[in-house]
C-alpha cells in the first residue's frame, strides 16, 4: 500500500466528486465499516486562503448545529490532499457536532505550487508557515488537530507551537521518528511508482505538481540528514491529551510510533493498536476510527 492509501496493482482509480459550495447532505448506512447512521446537513464551504509563499486551498465542513467551540483542522498524509480524504471530514463533523477543516497543503493539491523540496524541519514549519494564515482567514480561536501519518506529526508540532490554544490532538498512522521499517516501506514505494501509471494516479489530484509531490516524500525521507529526525521535542511541549491510533501492520511504522507518542506528550496520551489495519486506518476501517475519536473528545 502505496502512502496515499492506493496498491501498485489495482491501477488508477477515479477521483472522488468534488462538492459544491453550499449545502450537502451525507448519507451512510450503519455497519461495520460506518460509526452510526450519519443522516444530516452539512454545510460546505470551499476558500483559497493567501499566505506569503502562495495561496492554500481548504475546505470546511460545518455541522447545522455546532456542539464546541474548538474547530478540527486536518492534516494530510505525504502524497495526500483534501479531496483524498474524501468523505472523511464530513464524517468526523457529524460525530463531532464541530466545524472541520482540511487543506492543502503548500505543493498539493490545489494549492499553489512550491518552487523548493520540503526542509529538514517541514513538519514544525508547518505550524507556523500555514497555521496562522488559516487561524485568521477562517476566523479559528480553539483548535482540535487531526492528522494522517506526517499530518500527524504536524498535528503535534502545531499542538506544541500553539499550546494554549489547543484542545486535543488526534494522530492516525503518525511516524514519531525514522525507523527502518519506514524506509523500508518508502524504498519499496520508490520503486512501485516507476511503473507506468502512476504519476498519472497522482496527477488526478495534484495536477503538473505530482512529480513534486512524489519527489518531496521520498527524496525527504530518504535524505542522510533526516536519519537522526524525531518529534520527541514537540511531544514533550504538547500540552493537551492526545489520542495516537496505529494499525498493527502498519508498513510504515511499527507500534513503536504511538508508544512513543504517548510516553512522551507533555498532557494527557492514550495510544490505540488497531488490529488488522495498515496505513490507512480511517479508509480501512472508518467506523472504529471514528468511534475511537468520538469517545476520545467526549472526555474534554
Amino acid at each position: 500500500m502505496f502512502e496515499d492509501g492506493s496498491r501498485s496493482t489495482t491501477g488508477p482509480y477515479s477521483s472522488p466528486a468534488r462538492p459544491a459550495c453550499g449545502a450537502r447532505t451525507i448519507n451512510c448506512v450503519g455497519s461495520d465499516r460506518c460509526y452510526g447512521v450519519l443522516m444530516t446537513t452539512l454545510h460546505s464551504t470551499e476558500t483559497f486562503i493567501p499566505t506569503p509563499a502562495g495561496k492554500l486551498f481548504a475546505r470546511e465542513w460545518r455541522p447545522k448545529t455546532i456542539g464546541g467551540d474548538a474547530c478540527i483542522i486536518m492534516f494530510h498524509d505525504s502524497l495526500g490532499s483534501v479531496d483524498q480524504w474524501r468523505d472523511f471530514p464530513a464524517r468526523v463533523a457529524e460525530i463531532a457536532d464541530r466545524r472541520v477543516i482540511a487543506y492543502d497543503r503548500l505543493g498539493f493539491g490545489r494549492s499553489g505550487a512550491n518552487p523548493r523540496l520540503l526542509a529538514p524541519d517541514f513538519v514544525r514549519d508547518e505550524a507556523v508557515s500555514a497555521l496562522p494564515y488559516i487561524r485568521d482567514t477562517l476566523a479559528i480561536d480553539r483548535m482540535i488537530l487531526f492528522g494522517h501519518s506526517v499530518g500527524g506529526g504536524m498535528a503535534v508540532a502545531t499542538g506544541a507551537t500553539f499550546a494554549a490554544e489547543t484542545d486535543a490532538v488526534v494522530t492516525v498512522a503518525a511516524q514519531a521518528f525514522v525507523e527502518d521499517r519506514t524506509l523500508a516501506g518508502i524504498e519499496e514505494a520508490k520503486l512501485a511508482f516507476q511503473a507506468p501509471g502512476q504519476i498519472e494516479r497522482l496527477a488526478k489530484y495534484h495536477g503538473d505538481k505530482a512529480r513534486w509531490v512524489l519527489d518531496a516524500w521520498i527524496e525527504t525521507w530518504l535524505a542522510p540528514d533526516r536519519a537522526d529526525w524525531t518529534l520527541d521535542d514537540d511531544l514533550r511541549r504538547l500540552q493537551c491529551p492526545i489520542l495516537a491510533l496505529h494499525g498493527d501492520h502498519d508498513e510504515y511504522g511499527s507500534r513503536a510510533h504511538p508508544d512513543r507518542i504517548a510516553a512522551l506528550a507533555g498532557g494527557r496520551a492514550e495510544a490505540v493498536l488497531l488490529k488488522n489495519c495498515h496505513h490507512m486506518p480511517h479508509r480501512e476501517m472508518p467506523g472504529e476510527v471514528l468511534q475511537r475519536t468520538a469517545q476520545f473528545l467526549n472526555t474534554l
